[in-house]
């Protein structure tokens, strides 16, 4: 039954790049693209935000589960596909990436999109390769990692550095399971900082919160980066800033990776207890 609902879900939403498409696109709920420059929240400006965007899904999702959005909705997301969506945006939105980017005029130079209306985005870092000051020489055959890409992928991986890191995919993946499973005891038995939301703040408006509270962070996630070699780059029937990140060195001498990893597992660790919070509220 899931399998059929999630093949309407699918059907209902499928990938487009036309912003003025009467659906959706599916990738679309997972992200947000609010400058990081000049630093704002999400309600003080409208680029990059939008009625499908993960603000404004994750409340979508609440209200299918409370009853409030009837089942046979356009968008095709039923309870059951609500919940596997809560599931995966409550992750999506506690990564920077998905929430903050930058912006570049054609010249290559940040720009606020707000004033600049022919601003190209950076697509959360999928534009961009990155090179980190820590990362081993690239054997011949392997391609620079995406700034995005990173922050998906190896920030994770590097909760775990026991696993070694030249692996195929497939094999660490086998090495982490069950080193997963011990990480996710850990966080589900200890309690995050500051990971409860206020009492006076409706469930309907909590998406904003925790996109507001990640903004900071993916700021960060940009400025301790060059980027250099910026250029407008065609993506299907769209332009997109492209280019390279390259890590600077900071004052507090810690590596990017390092920085990262520690966002990533605090923003995971209050991810699942908001998660677990939010449904005890709804169901």
């Amino acid at each position: 039954k899931i399998d059929r609902q999630l093949r309407d879900f699918w059907r209902a939403n499928q990938p487009t790049h036309e912003m003025n498409s009467a659906a959706p696109s599916h990738h679309w709920f997972h992200y947000t693209d609010v400058p990081v420059v000049p630093p704002q929240a999400y309600h003080e400006g409208a680029a990059g935000r939008s009625k499908w965007d993960i603000v404004h899904m994750i409340p979508y999702c609440v209200e299918v589960l409370q009853g409030r959005v009837p089942e046979q909705n356009e968008r095709k997301i039923t309870k059951a596909v609500a919940l596997l969506l809560l599931a995966h945006l409550l992750a999506d939105i506690h990564q920077p990436l998905h929430v903050g980017a930058e912006y570049f005029d054609e010249q290559g130079q940040v720009t606020d999109p707000e004033k600049n209306r022919s601003a190209l985005g950076d697509e959360g870092g999928n534009t961009f390769t990155l090179e980190l000051s820590d990362e081993p020489p690239r054997r011949r055959g392997i391609h620079k990692k995406k700034l995005h890409g990173f922050w998906d992928y190896d920030a994770v991986n590097a909760l775990f550095p026991q696993v070694i890191g030249r692996l195929p995919k497939s094999k660490i993946q086998a090495q982490i399971e069950p080193l997963k499973r011990e990480v996710v005891h850990e966080m589900a038995t200890h309690e995050p900082k500051n990971w409860r939301m206020p009492s006076n703040i409706a469930v309907d408006n909590y998406a904003e919160m925790w996109a507001d509270e990640i903004l900071p962070m993916a700021r960060e996630a940009h400025t301790r980066l060059e980027f250099r070699n910026v250029k407008p780059l065609r993506d299907g029937d769209r332009i997109v800033a492209a280019g390279e990140a390259i890590e600077k060195s900071v004052t507090d001498h810690s590596f990017y990776r390092e920085w990262a990893t520690k966002i990533v597992r605090d923003e995971l660790h209050k991810a699942g207890w908001r998660l677990a919070d939010l449904l005890e509220k709804i169901l």
